[in-house]
């Protein structure tokens, strides 16, 4: 058997030929050019029964090539939600119960006037040239921003102006309060990376 038969097999799709391989010895941790192993094949390519066969014999699901990504990285980039779950689970329990390596949590986005619809609303003002917030003492010409403003709210519950999280901050006061409007009235839910494969983008609630 060559070195490369098993990623040969994989890239084919061929579950039969990998089993067997797999039975007679082959290397798991074999590289090709480009720096993969053969499960990263299998979840690039969105193979779920040959991610589970993979790691039915040993697999490690926190192995990286040259590129620094764990399979599930590479299945979540190429859009493939079952085989993120499934590693996602086998990291989990590869690493003592944590979270899968790159599940992370993004923002979801409103219209300023539904954010002041909350009855402690106190907007912090954002400096119009250089989009710092700073002090009411500190800003000659604040931006006015309209209701159909679109902000950000994120996991820790701050609102930006920009996407990115404590960039452009307007709201901070992050109180029990604030948390259960964001729950109730807004249905807050920060989505993460399963999300955005799984759901179409919706122009009213994008996330980003």
């Amino acid at each position: 058997m060559s070195q490369m038969e098993l990623i040969e097999a994989i890239k084919s799709g061929n579950r039969a030929s990998v089993e067997e391989m797999i039975t007679a010895g082959a290397d798991l941790n074999q590289q090709d050019k480009q720096g993969w192993i053969p499960m990263n094949w299998a979840a690039g390519s969105g193979q779920l029964e040959i991610v589970e066969l993979l790691l039915e014999h040993g697999a490690d699901p926190l192995a990286v090539g040259r590129d620094l990504r764990t399979p599930e990285m590479i299945a979540l980039a190429a859009g493939h939600a079952e085989v993120v779950k499934r590693l996602r689970r086998a990291e989990a329990d590869a690493k003592g119960g944590e979270a899968g390596s790159s599940d992370r949590n993004y923002c979801r986005a409103y219209h300023l006037g539904e954010l002041r619809r909350y009855s402690a609303w106190a907007e912090n003002k954002v400096n119009a040239e250089n989009g710092t917030k700073q002090s009411s003492d500190q800003i000659s010409e604040p931006e006015v921003l309209a209701d159909e403003e679109v902000v950000f709210v994120h996991q820790d519950y701050t609102v930006t102006k920009s996407i990115w999280s404590g960039e452009d901050v307007i709201f901070d006061k992050v109180t029990e309060q604030w948390k259960g409007f964001c729950d109730t009235e807004l249905q807050f839910a920060a989505p993460d990376s399963l999300d955005l494969i799984a759901k179409p983008f919706d122009a009213a609630q994008p996330a980003a």
